[in-house]
Parts: structure tokens; sequence; C-alpha cells
């Protein structure tokens, strides 16, 4: 009798099992792009995250639109999905202390205001940490929470400037430009969401959590290392090359002649199965090109003889014989061919959620795929204050009289029950449309 077939990746976490953060409760106080990124993260792949925001309006990315759907900012629905939305004014006193009840039942606190601003509401890391000293407490900002520039205005933009990324991003004739995301937000928020695991692994060990400090400057400049190590084995000050690598050739987008597409020739072994595949093995024995160093040496020749053979067949063409013997190319795809293209479906990077106003809208899926503990956007992105009395009922046992109260005194929103509205605190389904 022949074995049975091991589940896949998308069966399981579509099913019941086990998550990898199963049962971490986190705290969520980010705004924006980093911190929002941060917990995304730890969401799909299972905890709890309970998103708190201010009931005067909520959070600023609740308007950054359009487009809108349903009224909900597609930016906002994005980022906050698998996430529970609490709502309570931390300016009462009641509210704060209700945040300080929260926060000794949480695992994980995620913040990302300007240095100072959690410490001028009642909430820095020493005043939590003494009451309840397990929490890693994560606090992602511009330029840290030390240093000559920790208390400077920063976005994205602004830190694609101050880490020198914008030096070397453009073409070589043109202007520099910004990266086409938000290139500084996303890495303070992939190395933010490493701190925290790496600061619970340490809290298993020893019982204690600990302040994990994350600067997006810092992030930046980590993510360039094999840039600055170029600057600091050469001196000399890198420039923007397009498409180009500084250290490899050709490495960069050809124009074909029918649209542009990008090749790759990483090694000599590439490098003589390319001269053979376009029918060019004089390029192998031209001694201008016969290492990658004197290719480089040679650049200008080199791109310019290129330009001229790659000119000679569509990108669609040249990609499938090259690709055939191991090339790596790839047409420069735009987003539409990207959500249509049989391997981001198969790897299941769009998946379908539905929300109580937007109603049914993809978003991107979970780039980490675990065997045993998959991850998975389950729900959408909660409507403000939507779980908030879920929530206090749930964790901080507060009966209907304390929530009235709370509620009559401004403290909480008084969320609307409506049936499309009334999401389980905990839910599980379907991620396709039906």
């Amino acid at each position: 009798m022949s074995s049975p077939t091991a589940p896949t990746t998308e069966e399981k976490a579509s099913s019941d099992c086990p998550r990898a953060l199963q049962n971490l409760r986190v705290l969520d106080f980010s705004h924006a792009l980093a911190g929002p990124y941060c917990t995304l993260l730890l969401a799909d792949y299972g905890a709890e995250v309970y998103k708190l925001e201010s009931p005067h309006g909520g959070e600023l990315s609740r308007g950054w639109g359009p487009p809108f759907a349903g009224g909900e900012a597609s930016f906002f629905l994005g980022l906050n999905r698998g996430k529970r939305g609490i709502a309570i004014d931390l300016k009462r006193p009641e509210g704060l202390a209700l945040c300080l009840k929260l926060l000794e039942r949480m695992d994980v606190l995620v913040e990302n205001f300007r240095p100072g601003t959690m410490e001028r509401l009642g909430l820095g890391y020493e005043a939590v940490r003494a009451r309840n000293p397990r929490l890693v407490y994560c606090s992602i900002s511009g330029y840290g929470q030390d240093g000559p520039s920790r208390d400077e205005a920063a976005m994205d933009l602004i830190v694609e400037c101050s880490s020198g990324f914008m030096s070397i991003t453009g073409t070589e004739t043109g202007e520099q430009v910004r990266a086409g995301y938000a290139v500084a937000d996303i890495n303070a928020g992939l190395f933010s969401t490493i701190g925290i695991l790496m600061a619970l692994y340490h809290r298993e060990r020893t019982g204690v959590g600990q302040l994990v400090d994350v600067s997006m400057l810092d992030s930046m400049i980590s993510a360039m290392s094999s840039n600055y190590m170029t600057f600091l084995g050469s001196g000399r000050v890198p420039r923007p090359m397009g498409t180009r690598f500084p250290t490899v050739m050709p490495y960069q987008v050809f124009e074909a002649s029918d649209r542009v597409f990008a090749l790759a020739v990483g090694s000599e072994k590439l490098w003589a199965t390319f001269c053979q595949a376009t029918g060019h093995p004089e390029l192998q024995s031209d001694p201008r090109y016969a290492s990658n160093a004197l290719r480089i040496e040679n650049r200008q020749a080199l791109e310019k003889a290129l330009q001229e053979i790659l000119k000679s067949r569509t990108a669609g063409e040249w990609v499938a014989t090259l690709g055939r013997v191991g090339i790596p190319c790839c047409l420069v795809r735009t987003f539409d061919e990207v959500v249509q293209h049989p391997q981001t479906i198969m790897r299941r990077m769009f998946p379908w959620l539905e929300h109580p106003t937007a109603g049914k809208h993809r978003v991107t899926g979970s780039p980490i795929k675990m065997s045993e503990t998959p991850g998975e956007p389950t729900i959408p992105a909660p409507l403000l204050g939507q779980h908030t009395v879920a929530a206090l009922q749930e964790l901080l046992k507060l009966d209907g009289s304390k929530i009235a109260e709370l509620i009559a005194a401004g403290v909480i929103p008084s969320f609307p029950q409506r049936r499309e509205q009334a999401a389980p605190l905990h839910p599980s389904g379907d991620a396709e449309p039906r």
C-alpha cells in the first residue's frame, strides 16, 4: 500500500494546524509602514496582534489613499490584515491605566513613534518593564534611541538619503531617484521582526525581556553591507550605475527588439555558455573580455557590443533561449504580469480576504513557507476599535458594567455591533473568494 501524500504548505495553512507564533500576544502601537510591516509578519505566523489606535480618527494611514475600497484605504488594508483593532484614549488617566493592564498580559510591544513619545505618554520602556519584566519592547525609529540624530524627524525618503542609498540609486547620467518601494521602512520592519524573535529566544532561556532598538538608518547601512564593503575596501565613493552592478559584468538590463529584460552572467562558466548561446563565440576568445575583471575594465565596449546583439530578437525569445542553458534572465515584469504569473499563483502570494466594508480584496501573501507551522493571512484589517470590547473582556475579564462605564467616559469607543462587522476575536477562514 502506498503511503499517503504529505499535505502541502497551502493545505496546512488552511487547516487548524498550529502556527509558529501561536499564543504570542503583541500590543501594536505602530503606524504608517515600518512598525505595521513588522507586526504584519508576526500576525501572519500566528501571533495575536492587538492594534491599538486613538478613538479619534485612528492610525494616520487609514487616510492614505486613493485607492480606497468601501471607504478603507488599500494601503491600510494590506498592512494591517490579521490584527485585532482596539481603540483607547491614552490621554485620559483611565485609558493609560487600561493600557498598562493590557501590557501585563502581553509578550511584545511594538512602537515606531519619535524617541521620547512613549515616555511622555507614560509608556516608556522603564515604566512598562516595571509592570512586566518579561516583555520584549521593540522601538523603531529613524535614527535610534541615542546619538546626535536621535530627535531628527525621519521618513523613508529622508533615510534613503541619510544612509547613502540614494547616492547610488539612479542612472549614470540622470538624476538620483528614490527606490520604487519604501525600502528603509521595510528593512526596519524586517530587522525589527528578527530582533523580536531573538529577544524572545533569549527570554525562553532567562525569563527576562529586553528593549529592541531598531533604526531605519542602521537597517539601511546593514542592508547595503556589500556596497559599503566595496567602499571600505577601495576608498572609492560609489556613484549611481543604473541597473549595472559594480563587480560583475554583464549584470544589468538590456533592450531587446520589443522590451527590456535583465541578464546576470555571474561566473566564467556562465560567460562561456552565454557567448555560445547568443551565437557569438568570438566574445569568449576576445582578450578584452577574458575575465570578469577585464569585462568590468572594458565595460563600455562590451556593453555596446552586447546591446547590438540583443536587439536582434525579442526579449521573450532571449529569455527562453538563455534560460534553457541556465543563464539567469527575466523580463522586466509589470505588477499585473507578476500578479498573474503561475509562480506567484502557485506560491499564494496574492490571496483574497473579505472585509466588512471593503468587501473581497487581495493582499500580498506570506513570504516564508514552513512545512509544519505555515503562515498565511487569515483575517482582514480591523475597523477602528472593532475588537476593543472583546479584547477587554477576554484579556482583562471586564464585565458589561465596566465596559459601559469606559464607553460613557470616552475612554473607548462604542463600536456598533452590526452583523457584518461582528468578527470573532480569533477567527480563521477561507482566504479565497467564494
